[in-house]
């Protein structure tokens, strides 16, 4: 696909899987037409990580989190290693954070604890937040009405109505590979109805790659397929959507390109 201006909100460019060939994708990927992309740390080795790949490469840029399933990880004080963190000039966004219920229900408490710290430290140093929600809507939209962060909330999976209540927040819908499945229901769904003004494309690389490549390790190049599927459920030009997903990114974690 020749189309240009793709701007992925959300990768995780420290995965192993991109151990063997990282800096030739990386340095491969403008060529594709990706423009920006923003690495996300999951805890303080990959946020350190995604930093570096900033600072290595002009169309990166970072974010820094402790994500729910690496509360393992998570130092005795997290907020203060987080504010360390968000010096670096080319991180961005708190992120990635938020609330999963999928895997482990004994970890609630701690989640929701250590999600509320880092929404407070998001808005304490006026920055946006790149939330994960799965299998947890009602305590994420919760906690997101309390704090009233700007920010997205990523690989979106829940319902239209859903969706509806974050952008009345003045929130973005991150949407990648799934809305190119056989079985995407909801994704679709949301997708027809979130507004041009607030909709990101990403990957989740290396995951969620879409189809015909699913089952693949996926990377920032990958977004055409998702585009051109978004643009046909939304009645859109794939490369004015490109575009204007583009100016979104930039405008929600304050890029100057």
């Amino acid at each position: 696909m020749s189309l240009y201006n793709i701007f992925d909100a959300h990768a995780h460019y420290d995965d192993a899987r991109f151990s063997d060939d990282l800096p030739e994708l990386l340095t491969a990927l403008p060529a594709k037409g990706v423009v920006g992309v923003i690495s996300c740390g999951v805890n303080t080795e990959t946020s350190q990580f995604a930093a570096h790949l900033a600072a290595t490469y002009d169309y990166i840029y970072a974010a820094a989190g402790f994500h729910p399933l690496n509360l393992a990880d998570v130092p005795e004080n997290p907020t203060e290693i987080l504010r360390e963190l968000l010096k670096n000039p080319k991180t961005v966004a708190v992120g990635e954070i938020g609330l999963d219920y999928y895997y482990e229900k004994a970890t609630r408490d701690a989640q929701l604890r250590l999600f509320e710290q880092q929404l407070q430290v998001a808005n304490e140093l006026s920055l946006p937040v790149i939330v994960h929600d799965r299998e947890a809507h009602e305590d994420t939209l919760r906690l997101l009405k309390q704090y009233k962060p700007r920010g997205v909330v990523h690989c979106f999976s829940g319902s239209v109505e859903m969706a509806k209540e974050v952008l009345k927040l003045g929130m973005y819908i991150g949407l990648g590979g799934a809305v190119t499945f056989k079985n995407a229901v909801k994704p679709v769904e949301v997708a027809k109805i979130v507004p041009q003004d607030r909709l990101l494309v990403e990957t989740d690389a290396p995951y969620m790659t879409p189809v015909p490549f699913r089952g693949k390790r996926c990377d920032s190049g990958h977004i055409a397929y998702t585009a051109a599927r978004l643009s046909e459920i939304r009645g859109e030009d794939t490369q004015a959507l490109l575009d204007y997903t583009a100016e979104n990114a930039r405008r929600l974690f304050g890029i100057n390109m």
